[in-house]
């Protein structure tokens, strides 16, 4: 399996896989998921290589996905305050591994997993294992995460992913979002829940919605899994062809995000499975809380045909 290891890079060392007309680009740092073409039709859009990850693309978010309100949370007895990593609203954003450059553990030419230990550091006192594989199919990528609790306390943890999805040869403006989530997170000026309601007509995607038609960083409940215990949110093209993000147990929550600040892209979308959503570490929402030497494996997927 080739490597560009390039000094200097942003992203660290890119990791190429192929399966037949499937291939994949995946950097280093942030175990992100750079790049995905199925029979050279681009899903996953690349972004310059001398560039930093841009809007947190494709990176794996753990020990949280999404927001924790102004850092801090309650363990317990102890309150703990996280490095504020999002200025702009100050909170704790995207968890304590998006920046890490993680080991090369495993590669074929069709699949790779890293890993990284999220360490005892401020605001999270515990020492938790994690790996990713990605592995190509026929039609897309299957992708599995591990964490396991090295503390000898129960640790809290929540994960994440952050891929952005397009269909090349296609204005995403013209591309229709379906995902079947029945409730979505009302939010403030920090973009943190205050409430939740059923989806509303401004926030419903169960029937599908134009990209261009919609602005989006929503955060969404009660999703409908089909017959396989699979979770399954589509864009399609006009043409027909769809690109489907699926989601495995224990990834009960999904965040829909547009950007028009995606590098070479008018308009992109983020379809991003999480097993709890923002501020879990406060409300509670989806975190779980490994024992000493528990691990917690957990899988999604892309299609497209």
């Amino acid at each position: 399996m080739p490597l560009d290891d390039v000094i200097g890079s942003p992203t660290g060392i890119q990791i190429h896989l192929r399966r037949g007309d499937v291939t994949a680009q995946i950097a280093q740092v942030g175990a992100s998921l750079r790049h995905l073409t199925v029979g050279d039709v681009e899903i996953v859009p690349p972004y310059p290589a001398d560039q930093p990850t841009p809007s947190c693309s494709g990176v794996v978010l753990a020990p949280w996905p999404n927001r924790i309100r102004g850092g801090v949370w309650q363990d317990g007895d102890a309150e703990r305050a996280l490095s504020i990593s999002e200025p702009k609203f100050r909170n704790a954003s995207h968890g304590l591994l998006r920046y890490t450059a993680y080991e090369i553990v495993e590669h074929t030419d069709d699949a790779v997993t890293l890993a990284a230990n999220i360490v005892p550091q401020t605001g999270y006192p515990y020492l938790v294992a994690t790996s990713v594989t990605y592995a190509l199919t026929d039609a897309g990528m299957d992708v599995t995460h591990t964490l396991t609790n090295h503390s000898t306390d129960p640790a809290p943890v929540a994960l994440g992913t952050h891929p952005f999805f397009v269909v090349d040869g296609v204005d995403s403006r013209e591309l229709v979002l379906r995902l079947p989530a029945e409730t979505y997170f009302e939010t403030d000026d920090r973009m943190l829940p205050v409430g939740e309601s059923p989806v509303s007509s401004a926030t419903d995607l169960r029937e599908g919605r134009r990209l261009g038609d919609v602005q989006l960083d929503t955060g969404y409940a009660n999703l409908h899994r089909d017959a396989d215990g699979y979770v399954r949110t589509t864009l399609s093209a006009p043409d027909g062809r769809t690109v489907t993000l699926q989601q495995g147990p224990g990834f009960d929550y999904v965040q829909a995000f547009t950007t028009d600040k995606y590098p070479g892209r008018p308009l992109a979308v983020a379809i991003e499975p999480m097993t709890a959503p923002a501020d879990a570490f406060n409300s509670g929402r989806g975190l779980r809380r490994l024992a000493a030497g528990e691990a917690w494996r957990l899988q999604w997927g892309i299609r497209f045909d």
